[in-house]
């Protein structure tokens, strides 16, 4: 499935129908008087969260959307029929912004959760409405109102409890993939991954989800690589999954570049709770290993843990460490 989590589209209510001039008239009734009824009131156009979407494309193709328009009153009193609400799907974690993008309408973060963000015009007013004591039969009628429309932007956030950040090539994917039931796509390149990916771990009836972005390169924040454009799916998470090559010939220097990248895009990234993973240790030999990993902690004194998700490696024990840091 192709993925798009940015889009601006237009939106139009239904305008009200108009309200009508009728007359009664009947047989051997020579002034019925007036008898027209109100125009019903336009639809709105109302978003609603939906859990089995995750991407936004089905909004690429078509941008502009029109909810009904109120039917006319009729004679007899009879008010039109309100026009048909257009209820547009959108993912879980969609973000409604105005036209300038910066300002938040709404955020969508619960299923069935929905806004209706352009409201319906109401329905114009029968002659009915108009007769008095002084004007018996009015030929007056209003048009309905017109329904609210402006252009807005959609942006999806990715909802998940951990985001696995790294270095291109580092097997974020394939660990993705040894960790739940997603498929990513892996190849031995950088940016195999170019959209973000979304898994579920389950483990002693507790679950969390993972979200799997493009590698981070230096200038990310500024749009190199695939840039900053996928950061923001990581901002939702409670904790930031950093996943380093063990094979890579400074780790220290790795583990910088991506911490900078974080820190340059929002400092709220950075303040994230950080599990520190070496991949990769079946093609290395233990004292190596244990090598690299006294280097390192020189200057990062955090915990680490060492797995090879290529072949399973330290993944049980790990796997339980994740559902903590999940909650």
């Amino acid at each position: 499935m192709k993925f798009l989590d940015q889009v601006k589209i237009f939106i139009k209510a239904g305008d009200g129908g108009s309200g009508s001039p009728s007359f009664r008239r009947e047989k051997f009734i020579e002034f019925g008087g007036p008898d027209g009824g109100d125009g019903g009131s336009g639809g709105s156009v109302i978003l609603v969260a939906n859990k089995n979407l995750n991407t936004l494309i089905d909004y690429r193709y078509q941008q502009h959307f029109k909810a009904e328009r109120g039917h006319d009153g009729s004679g007899k009193k009879k008010t039109g029929k309100c026009g048909k609400d257009l209820i547009l799907k959108v993912p879980i974690g969609t973000q409604v912004y105005e036209e300038d993008n910066n300002t938040l309408i709404e955020d969508l973060t619960e299923p069935e959760q929905k806004i209706t963000i352009a409201i319906g015009g109401k329905g114009g007013l029968g002659n009915v409405r108009f007769k008095s004591s002084t004007n018996r039969s009015p030929r007056k009628k209003t048009e309905g109102g017109k329904g609210e429309s402006f252009c807005v932007w959609l942006q999806l956030k990715s909802i998940a409890d951990i985001g696995i950040i790294g270095m291109p090539n580092s097997g974020k994917s394939t660990l993705l993939s040894v960790l739940t039931s997603a498929k990513p796509k892996i190849a031995n390149y950088p940016f195999t991954t170019i959209n973000p990916n979304l898994g579920v771990i389950r483990y002693d009836d507790k679950e969390i989800t993972l979200a799997d972005i493009p590698g981070l390169i230096e200038g990310a924040h500024e749009g190199i690589g695939l840039g900053d454009k996928f950061l923001r799916h990581i901002e939702r998470c409670k904790s930031l999954l950093h996943l380093i090559d063990i094979t890579s010939d400074n780790l220290n220097e790795n583990y910088s570049k991506v911490r900078k990248e974080l820190f340059k895009y929002g400092n709220k990234l950075v303040k994230k709770n950080e599990i520190i993973v070496f991949n990769k240790i079946d093609m290395m030999n233990k004292k190596d290993i244990e090598r690299k990993i006294e280097i390192f902690k020189k200057k990062i004194k955090k915990k680490i843990f060492t797995i090879s998700a290529q072949n399973h490696t330290g993944l049980k024990g790990f796997k339980k460490n994740l559902i903590s840091y999940g909650n």
